[in-house]
């Protein structure tokens, strides 16, 4: 399984290190020109077509893993056709800027039915009495499915804000989804997310912490499929608590309620419109750039690259008891209410520039 994810590191790093060199060829079409938006970060264009490699290496790695007879090739082909309709449409988005937010969440919403149907993956529990009765319908645990898998995708896309943000973020998740796959001895899991674990890595040598490559939305929708995919075939598992994936991707799943709520409910708006108040946004604005945190207030790169870990170690704080009881979904509840709380204060906290003390620091 290290070699799967070693391959999968050495062929992200590649090609997007060639996707740089050339970025002249392609700039036209693939960098990111926009950067007067109130969710760019970035002060010059860059490519925006890091999804590319991150495919691409986890394309390779899964072949690898099949020619050595390590894992299905029915299982592996079929998971490969799922991905494709969403990563298709962020890709495509990438390349052209015409894609809006809700055809991408119908793309989401197909790879998921995909799923569903040729993978068995969906939502056929939640340990909640009364709830699980209706998943025993299929449409039922279809719809839930298509809107969980939807979530997530659109998810990791919105906290893909900031250098090594999001691919930071799916490390950890597919680390914890890796181990807890080993504890069942699901070995095909394993190796997807030691697959695409190296993959991210090797797109991150360039993207953190210089940013000279982005994920763009074919890649921050890939990682957000394949957590969810991943997160649903391993509950199949029962040892496992369906809400062990649940809290691993709560910061994003938490940081896009908040979105949703202040948007649609507060300012009577679109959800699918951008603005300048998510969670990592807030983190750079009003910590990094303006508080004891900025050594430099000059150096863009250097307050944009600092933003990341405080937002990692936040995604940690939930990581770690969900790998810690990952059997126990009673507790795991308990953890991911506590977690919502604790997501709200900080927010409120840091709108109201009142930071608190243990995240920020005098100069």
């Amino acid at each position: 399984m290290l070699l799967i994810g070693l391959i999968g590191f050495f062929v992200a790093a590649t090609i997007g290190y060639v996707v740089i060199r050339f970025g002249h060829v392609h700039a036209h079409f693939s960098a990111d020109h926009d950067i007067d938006s109130p969710q760019k970060f970035h002060s010059t264009p860059v490519p925006r077509i890091g999804g590319l490699p991150i495919f691409v290496a986890f394309l390779t790695s899964l072949t690898l893993g099949c020619w050595l007879g390590k894992i299905s090739w029915t299982e592996s082909v079929l998971l490969l056709a799922c991905t494709l309709p969403v990563f298709g449409a962020g890709l495509l988005e990438d390349v052209t800027k015409l894609v809006g937010p809700m055809p991408r969440l119908m793309a989401s919403f197909l790879s998921a039915s995909l799923g569903f149907y040729l993978l068995d993956g969906g939502v056929f529990r939640l340990d909640i009495l009364g709830v699980d009765f209706l998943l025993g319908y299929w449409p039922v645990s279809l719809l839930v499915t298509m809107f969980a898998v939807g979530g997530v995708s659109h998810a990791i896309n919105i906290v893909d804000g900031t250098n090594g943000l999001a691919g930071g973020i799916s490390i950890m998740i597919f680390a914890a989804l890796g181990y807890v796959s080993f504890q069942v001895g699901d070995t095909f899991l394993l190796a997807v997310c030691g697959a695409i674990a190296g993959a991210v890595l090797g797109f991150l040598v360039w993207n953190y912490p210089r940013g000279l490559i982005f994920a763009g939305d074919g890649g921050a929708y890939l990682l957000g499929f394949l957590i969810a995919e991943v997160s649903l075939l391993l509950v199949k598992h029962p040892e496992v608590s369906p809400w062990f994936p649940l809290l691993l991707v709560s910061y994003p799943v938490v940081d896009t309620i908040f979105a949703i709520y202040r948007k649609r409910v507060i300012r009577g708006k679109s959800p699918g419109l951008p603005d300048g108040l998510h969670i990592h946004m807030l983190v750079y604005k009003r910590l990094v750039s303006s508080g004891g945190l900025s050594w430099d207030k000059n150096n863009h790169l250097g307050r944009n690259s600092r933003t990341s870990p405080y937002l990692w170690f936040l995604t940690l704080i939930a990581i770690i008891p969900a790998v810690i009881f990952w059997k126990q979904s009673e507790i795991l509840m308990i953890v991911f209410a506590l977690y919502f709380l604790l997501c709200g204060y900080f927010y409120v906290r840091i709108v109201k520039f009142k930071t608190p003390k243990f995240f920020a620091r005098n100069k």
